[in-house]
């Protein structure tokens, strides 16, 4: 398409305004601008169009012939892109909602009450989409993350759900070449498997006051499922949801090398890209996640649900 001749959109505005009004001020008052900056636009546009467009006659103005032939093109032009804009911003606005989560979230806390969303809000149809990678807002098409974090994220809105109690564990061949760990600071010494942020053990032995700690050594994985299976191929100790490897350890697949230990905040948090949680089906999903987190929070009961802003996953 040839734009060399494309005039600024906000001239094309304030020449349909003033020509259907015949007035630069009732122009300005609906386009909420100055008088002076609409007869600036109209300057601007007869210029880049070398033609008049209006006539001054005294205080009023009035199309010339240019200005005649010229506005109903511009006009249709003008209601077709707020028409294809009212429907592009429709269709953001309700139908399809694109959320991304973590695959053990979706299938151990988001998935079973999702039925109460759908119930709620009728008009907008959920594709959950099961992925550990970082999302690329622009291209696929994705409205709402879930991911397992610190919570920060940079360009991006982020609201704590629930945090995770997490447990360590080995598999039994590895227990049996090392020992049982007489303490936790034993597991210093014991190869780790970790987290994509490698931050987990880091925070798990701060919980248990050791700080000399050391680099994070060892293979890391995006995905608790596969953070799991390294851990039962017996790479290393990992760090996993209690009630993800609960049947491992009641089957002896796996062996328990500690008590369960909440790590605050790393949790699992909303994100969204900064200013689109005001967006209407963005909200109703956000509103109706935080308000199941929190009635969670207090609901003191274990398996898929918080405890203490915690979930046995």
């Amino acid at each position: 398409m040839n734009t060399k001749h494309l005039p600024p959109l906000g001239a094309l505005r304030a020449f349909e305004a003033s020509a259907r009004h015949l007035s630069v001020k009732k122009a300005a008052e609906e386009l909420c601008v100055t008088p002076g900056a609409v007869s600036q636009m109209l300057k601007a546009l007869e210029a880049k169009l070398g033609i008049a467009l209006f006539e001054r006659v005294n205080r009023s103005i009035v199309l010339t012939g240019a200005g005649r032939d010229y506005l109903p093109p511009i006009r249709n032009a003008l209601r077709q892109i707020a028409e294809a804009s009212g429907r592009i911003a429709a269709a953001a606005e309700s139908g399809l909602l694109t959320v991304s989560v973590t695959p053990f979230f979706a299938a151990a806390w988001l998935v079973p009450r999702l039925k109460g969303f759908q119930d709620a809000h009728p008009d907008i149809d959920l594709q959950v989409v099961a992925s550990t990678a970082l999302v690329n807002w622009s291209r696929d098409g994705v409205d709402v993350a879930i991911r397992h974090g610190l919570g920060r994220y940079p360009g991006l809105h982020s609201e704590k759900l629930v945090a995770v109690e997490v447990v360590p564990v080995a598999a039994p061949a590895l227990t049996a070449r090392l020992g049982r760990p007489a303490s936790a600071a034993a597991l210093l010494r014991w190869p780790q498997v970790h987290d994509a942020e490698r931050s987990g053990w880091h925070r798990w032995f701060q919980a248990q006051g050791i700080d000399e700690i050391g680099p994070a050594r060892g293979p890391a994985y995006d995905d608790a499922g596969l953070l799991l299976r390294a851990v039962l191929a017996g790479q290393g100790a990992g760090l996993l949801p209690a009630a993800m490897v609960a049947p491992d350890l009641a089957e002896g697949r796996l062996l328990r090398l500690a008590d369960d230990a909440l790590l605050e905040d790393l949790a699992y948090y909303l994100l969204v890209p900064d200013g689109t949680q005001v967006r209407a089906k963005v909200a109703a999903f956000r509103s109706w996640i935080l308000g199941e987190a929190a009635v969670e929070t207090g609901a003191g009961t274990p398996m898929g649900v918080v405890r203490t802003r915690r979930i046995r996953e």
